[in-house]
């Protein structure tokens, strides 16, 4: 049975991060699919060990384990030993494990139909012997899939950055997308925050036949607005208000993201940067669209200009009344 370097597949040293492992797979995935190779029985087989190598290698359980068996295996060839008398009994039970006092070694399958189902067969006997024939198990004779927490291997989740404006956001709205030739719409819900991840389930790889698909999140970025500030559910805005105004009191106008305005009476002798609260008209809580933050103005007195000499007069007699 020949040991598969995992690491060598993929083209990435052995101590490469996670993030580096899915990257050369997912470039040297896109080269290889048999999509892209139709007919083809070499790439074929080569999407396959890249898929078999990935499935371990993203896993840190099975990648911990391939790390520490696998180097067992290769000392055990290199010392002369066949590799079809390689004594897996001595991983597969719970108790120590041999030559190594104090390790433990857990078995996580008992054959390839638990982990992958019918057809886990397009992994290799290496594959099968690390991970689901330990201890002389036979398939279908361990623990179901729904028990162990096994899946079928699955296309990698891709994750793209989809910016929305603060209006969108406050609605909600839709994007239209194309993948693998398809047209996909996806709905963008009301309250989303930069960092929110719409998940589309199952449109990575739809269709390829042995292997499930996986799914497409969607990252949201909301873009920052002219007017309108962002904290959590609430909002905030500047309200330019005259000075004769912020001085007697009156009626202001305050924006929403509803699309019109709402009069806001302030009391006189109101300062610059006075805030007033008008409860509920901020951004929807996510998941609950009914529910709202609440909208904050922010005085901010302007001064007329230009000023006239009268009006020159008229404040320099204000000014004389003050002292």
């Amino acid at each position: 049975m020949e040991y598969k370097d995992y690491y060598k597949t993929l083209g990435v040293p052995k101590n490469a991060t996670e993030k580096e492992i899915k990257q050369a797979y997912r470039k040297m995935a896109r080269k290889y699919h048999p999509d892209v190779n139709p007919g083809d029985n070499k790439a074929e087989e080569r999407f396959k060990e890249l898929n078999e190598a990935n499935e371990v290698l993203t896993d840190p359980e099975k990648r911990g384990k391939y790390d520490q068996f696998g180097a067992d295996w290769q000392r055990y060839q290199q010392g002369g030993g066949q590799s079809g008398g390689f004594n897996w009994a001595d991983y597969a039970t719970q108790g120590q494990r041999a030559g190594a006092p104090g390790g433990r070694a857990h078995v996580e399958y008992a054959g390839m139909n638990d982990i992958f189902g019918a057809g886990g067969g397009r992994f290799s006997e290496f594959f099968e012997a690390l991970f689901g024939g330990m201890g002389g198990a036979r398939p279908g004779g361990g623990r179901q899939a729904a028990q162990s927490g096994a899946r079928a291997p699955r296309f990698e989740d891709y994750e793209h950055t989809l910016d929305v404006t603060l209006e969108e956001a406050f609605a909600g709205t839709a994007r239209v997308l194309q993948l693998d030739g398809r047209r996909l719409e996806v709905k963008i819900p009301a309250g989303v925050k930069t960092g929110s991840r719409v998940r589309v389930a199952g449109e990575i790889g739809k269709g390829v036949q042995g292997q499930a698909a996986g799914d497409l999140f969607l990252k949201v970025n909301v873009v920052p607005h002219q007017t309108f500030e962002r904290k959590g559910d609430d909002l905030y805005c500047d309200v330019p208000v005259d000075i004769y105004t912020a001085a007697l009191g009156g009626e202001i106008c305050v924006p929403t993201l509803r699309g019109k305005m709402l009069n806001l009476r302030i009391p006189p002798e109101t300062q610059s940067g006075r805030t007033f609260r008008l409860q509920g008209q901020g951004m929807p809580v996510l998941r609950k669209p009914s529910d709202h933050g609440d909208l904050y103005a922010r005085v901010k007195i302007v001064l007329p200009t230009p000023l006239t000499e009268q009006e020159k007069t008229t404040l320099r007699d204000l000014a004389a009344l003050r002292k």
